[in-house]
């Protein structure tokens, strides 16, 4: 029987193509939204066999649409919902971002799951969890999220042009908002196999029982077997199950597997039976996952850094140093600017010329204040990008011996948006992080952006904040070229999308990813900088 849903429009905006998935909560399609040219989206209608209590259960699907709306805005590793309605049938429907990958039921299926692998899909999950536990404004009053259903066919995993491997948490649709007045309706939602036993007795839940069926799932991640199995599959053997049989151990699980005991005793925390047994946020849980992927990344970058190779690892680009690229790595005196024309047989970037610097000035629009803004100069008759950047002097003189780093990230949706970050570290007085954004949107992010992938590299103009008037001192920092092939590519993604969001939301998820992985950059520029000092004869 042919699917009266396909290829009907909905809302006068929205052209149903094909179903991709249902559940207990309803259907899932993908259609293109015809009002912004075409773009994909996922439309989600509530079931039709539970629309006999339809007023009730409206309300409570119009809740989760608006619940998702905001977790969406919080978190990337949220599904984003962009619009909810009721159709000409009194049946209520939300529409989604429209992700393309396989659900974590399937990758777990597919292949074992190696340690780093499972260290950063457990992180980006448990910070779409956080998101949620620690809550969100509803009505004036900052409510908890509870998941209820968290599960492997409820993550997505997608490969993201920026961010590489991304998991996203689905479904918050019998996620019920924790409030001190609110009435606590007690039955059973959830899915057997994963449900906590205060879940499956019917009582009232907060944040640890989804950290109990994030144990059974990060269990299964790591062995590809369940840690409890009942007799049989109703619903009195797992009530049993969860409440009495204590889970197997990892080695009872696959003896063969090496896992670092600090993941296996956190899993095991969190399948303890009591919830104040467990873990008590996902605070707790993320700190142990973070430690772990820090150390699995020192132990690789080791593996990675050979001596005459450029390593490129989640984005960011680490070139080693070869003791004939001294000038281009590390600063060791004014000298170290001067234009290099070849090394190893392939061209380099000439420094900004004595004369050309003489030349420079702070732009008079500019606050003379710590800030850093881009804005190409002209290097030798070319226009080449540069970063301005304005420091006290103290600052400045702390680093003109130092590593100069990039990396850059893009998101596409809502707003196409490039964050921009360069670190100039030293071991002795650390890391200066200079940050800033690109609206591929805006015609001086697009120049910005082409030159980046045109050209190369960069220049970092640095300003002293207490002599303005002159460059105190130039630094030039190379772009990879798998970095250079994303940009150009970002460039064409942003040039055809279509966006009616504030640039502050695109800007607001990228910050967030770049607070978490300052810690891993951090990291390898650490090993980078004792490895160097180690080949220093």
């Amino acid at each position: 029987m042919s699917d009266p849903n396909i290829d009907r429009l909905l809302s006068e905006r929205y052209q149903i193509q094909e179903l991709v998935g249902t559940g207990a909560m309803g259907r899932v399609y993908r259609a293109k939204d015809i009002l912004l040219g075409g773009v994909p989206v996922a439309v989600k209608f509530l079931a039709i066999s539970i629309q006999n209590e339809k007023m009730r259960l409206q309300e409570r699907f119009e809740r989760e649409a608006k619940t998702c709306a905001l977790l969406g805005q919080k978190s990337i590793h949220i599904v984003r919902v962009m619009d909810y309605g009721v159709d000409e049938h009194n049946t209520p429907y939300y529409v989604m971002e429209y992700l393309q990958g396989q659900s974590l039921s399937s990758v777990i299926r597919s292949r074992q799951i190696s340690t780093s692998r499972f260290l950063s899909m457990a992180r980006q999950i448990c910070l779409g969890l956080q998101s949620a536990h620690n809550g969100i404004p509803v009505d004036g009053i900052l409510c908890q999220i509870i998941h209820r259903d968290i599960k492997p066919s409820n993550m997505l995993v997608i490969q993201d042009p920026s961010f590489g491997e991304l998991v996203k948490v689905l479904d918050f649709g019998i996620a019920k908002l924790v409030m001190s007045d609110s009435d606590q309706t007690k039955f059973y939602l959830g899915t057997l196999a994963y449900s906590s036993p205060e879940q499956i007795e019917g009582k009232e839940l907060d944040n640890r029982s989804d950290i109990y069926s994030l144990g059974v799932m990060m269990f299964e991640m790591l062995t590809s077997r369940m840690p409890l199995v009942p007799t049989t599959h109703s619903f009195g053997a797992w009530y049993h199950t969860h409440k009495s049989q204590q889970p197997i151990s990892f080695q009872q699980a696959n003896a063969n597997l090496t896992i670092p005991k600090a993941i296996q005793d956190l899993v095991m925390s969190c399948l303890e039976k009591k919830p104040g047994d467990r873990p008590q946020n996902i605070n707790d849980i993320l700190s142990v996952l973070i430690l772990a992927e820090q150390e699995q990344q020192v132990v690789q970058s080791y593996k990675e850094n050979t001596p005459n190779s450029s390593v490129q690892t989640d984005n960011l680009v680490v070139t080693p140093k070869p003791e004939e690229n001294k000038a281009i790595n590390s600063v060791t005196s004014k000298d170290s600017t001067k234009p290099q024309k070849t090394i190893n047989g392939q061209l380099q970037p000439s420094a900004v010329y004595d004369d050309v610097k003489k030349q420079l000035s702070w732009p008079p629009g500019k606050p003379i204040a710590d800030i850093v803004f881009p804005q190409p100069i002209q290097n030798n008759g070319e226009l080449s990008p540069a970063l301005w950047v304005m420091l006290p002097q103290l600052e400045i003189d702390k680093r003109l011996v130092c590593h100069r780093y990039n990396q850059f990230l893009f998101l596409s949706v809502p707003h196409p948006m490039v964050l921009w970050i360069t670190v100039i570290y030293n071991h002795q007085h650390g890391a200066k992080w200079l940050p800033l954004y690109l609206d591929i949107k805006t015609s001086a992010g697009q120049e910005n952006t082409l030159l980046l992938h045109k050209v190369g590299f960069y220049s970092l103009l640095l300003f002293a904040r207490e002599n303005p008037s002159r460059c105190y001192h130039v630094l030039t920092s190379n772009v990879a070229a798998t970095q250079r092939e994303k940009l150009k590519h970002w460039l064409q993604i942003g040039r055809i999308s279509t966006s009616s969001t504030d640039p502050r939301m695109s800007k607001g998820l990228l910050k967030q990813e770049y607070e978490k992985i300052k810690p891993q950059i951090l990291f390898k520029l650490d090993r980078l900088q004792i490895d160097s000092l180690l080949d220093t004869p």
